[in-house]
């Protein structure tokens, strides 16, 4: 493990799509999270081309006073890979945690996974539990898990698993190399030094 300065800032990176009904509890529970934490925080949601009414709701939760909301308007749908990636680009927090916007992931992990990196950890993984998926998808997941451990040598466990946290230098080597096709953990990992992985 290597040794880091303690965290300074936090930079929460959400893509959203078409989430209206799920975006006043999910600012809520993630901004309650974030106030924990005792550091500065901001929290980067990345609006991808929604034809709800996301992408108002987010520009009118960034004006609030007060607020730690950064609104990020794409002007089309480009997918959530690249929706996250344009949200790494506007962060100004040395520690980067990704999140799902439809809840399965919970915000009030995120004070676990700070403390984790604080150990000195490059990227912090987690562990989905209690899925809301289908069997299907369960046991296509666990497939394609094992094979992406298989082909890389890199055992993160659950690759498909939105929250995790990043140090700003791993964002950053993401965002040099130019690499958008590779999927986020996979390509984190390639960069990172010491990782953790959460049950």
């Amino acid at each position: 493990m290597l040794t880091y300065p303690p965290v300074k800032k936090v930079s929460v990176v959400i893509p959203v799509y078409n989430e209206q009904d799920s975006l006043p509890e999910l600012l809520r529970r993630t901004d309650a999270a974030c106030a924990t934490l005792g550091r500065q925080y901001e929290i980067l949601l990345i609006d991808d081309g929604s034809s709800d009414d996301s992408a108002r709701m987010l520009t009118e939760a960034a004006e609030a006073e007060g607020s730690h909301v950064v609104a990020v308007l794409l002007n089309r749908n480009y997918g959530q890979h690249s929706a996250i990636m344009a949200g790494f680009s506007h962060v100004t927090g040395d520690l980067i945690i990704t999140l799902d916007a439809d809840l399965q992931n919970p915000p009030e992990e995120i004070p676990r996974l700070v403390a984790k990196a604080d150990e000195g950890y490059d990227v912090v993984g987690t562990v989905r539990q209690n899925r809301q998926d289908s069997i299907f998808r369960k046991t296509a997941s666990k497939m394609i898990n094992r094979l992406i451990q298989r082909t890389t040598g890199k055992a993160m466990g659950d690759y498909g698993c939105m929250l995790r946290a990043y140090r700003r230098h791993i964002i950053d080597a993401m965002l040099n190399c130019h690499e958008r096709s590779t999927f986020i953990p996979i390509l984190a990992n390639t960069f990172a030094g010491a990782r953790w992985r959460s049950r």
